[in-house]
């Protein structure tokens, strides 16, 4: 008993001893934590260890209600040698760098539609890949008809502030000539097929696809393709079957999700609680948008291998409300489902059939 008695003492000592070091060398320990980390990931490319093949970046999962854990609609995609962003909702573009996207390699911006949750952070997206990408010139910012409207806006609003960069930091850093954005804007015929390829290069194929997001005209789904690997983004869209057919066989689909029900349950409060206007924009949000249950069944029609919920409706604030949110859906589609959380980042390595989930934030 002695030995236990002294043994605690013993043990008690070198943890009083413990923490007077660290009071007394708090500040060393400190900094040397922090120069570790600078070392660690300043000018440190983290993509450069994934394999060839397609790779998801989650930067946005959440939808224009207050989010503390998810950003606004935002999708990123490396495909091989190139490097895209689909929709940049509010403080996508942050965690684009949280996550240690290559911002020096975007290539363009796809819009999906141009509701104000998947643009608002359009302007700090340009300004990181003008300032972080050293370009030389202005960053391509491709999506339906309205979108040179709404890149020229952004070019407006953010001129004064890239003057004074200019001034401060000078061309080497701050090039005038790959400042902003320049739009392209994608036209798709009504009618069958409804879709049209808009990139084939260094074997990346991007297509655009006319989706159902009605009064919202046109609004695009994307699907990209690389070396037998293929993911599908539907963007804001009702069950849609052209959606599905553009996604036939792909490995991955990200799909938008809004639980009707427990949206019906929230905009019922909202009119019992006599906010009217709220209850109004909760009811009028369900005929333009798909139920997970509704998701599960165009992954299945389309045969995918995985399906990715995102763009959240309403939120989800405890895991265990999930089983909620999903409903049936894990009974309608035979493949793997998963809820999208911001910092995910989903591989696919070329030429194979693995899909490899990592989180980065």
């Amino acid at each position: 008993m002695i030995w236990v008695k002294r043994g605690a003492l013993a043990l008690g000592g070198i943890i009083l001893l413990l923490i007077l070091a660290f009071n007394v060398f708090q500040k060393q320990i400190a900094t040397a934590l922090f120069e570790r980390a600078v070392e660690r990931n300043v000018g440190v490319d983290r993509s450069a260890d994934l394999p060839d093949g397609i790779h998801v970046y989650i930067c946005g999962s959440g939808a224009p209600m207050p989010d503390a854990t998810r950003a606004g609609p935002c999708l990123a995609v490396l495909a091989g040698d190139k490097a895209f962003v689909f929709d940049v909702g509010s403080g996508g573009a942050r965690n684009l760098g949280a996550m240690g996207f290559p911002m020096n390699r975007l290539d363009a911006v796809y819009l999906t539609h141009l509701h104000s949750d998947h643009i608002d952070g359009l302007g700090e997206l340009l300004l990181q890949s003008w300032i972080n990408g050293i370009r030389k010139e202005p960053t391509p910012v491709r999506g339906p008809t309205g979108t040179n409207e709404v890149v020229t806006g952004f070019n407006m609003a953010y001129r004064l502030d890239s003057t004074y960069r200019l001034a401060h930091h000078g061309p080497e850093v701050a090039d005038p000539i790959g400042y902003g954005g320049a739009a392209e804007e994608i036209i798709i015929p009504q009618g069958p097929p409804g879709k049209r390829v808009v990139l084939e290069e260094d074997g990346v194929t991007v297509t655009a696809i006319r989706v159902g997001h009605a009064p919202i005209e046109p609004a695009f789904g994307y699907r990209i393709d690389y070396k037998g690997r293929s993911v599908s983004i539907s963007g804001d869209t009702i069950y849609h079957p052209g959606f599905i057919a553009a996604s036939d066989g792909g490995d991955l689909m990200l799909h938008e999700a809004l639980s009707k029900h427990m949206v019906e349950t929230i905009g019922a409060a909202l009119g019992d609680a006599g906010i009217e206007n709220g209850r109004r924009i909760f009811h009028d949000i369900l005929d333009y948008h798909t139920d997970p249950e509704e998701a599960a069944q165009a992954a299945q029609e389309a045969g995918a291998g995985q399906l990715v919920l995102y763009h959240l409706v309403p939120q989800i604030p405890l895991r265990m409300i999930e089983t909620v949110f999903l409903g049936d859906s894990r009974s309608i589609f035979d493949g793997k489902i998963t809820i999208a959380e911001d910092g995910m980042i989903f591989s696919l390595p070329a030429e194979s059939d693995k899909i490899r989930l990592s989180n980065a934030l």
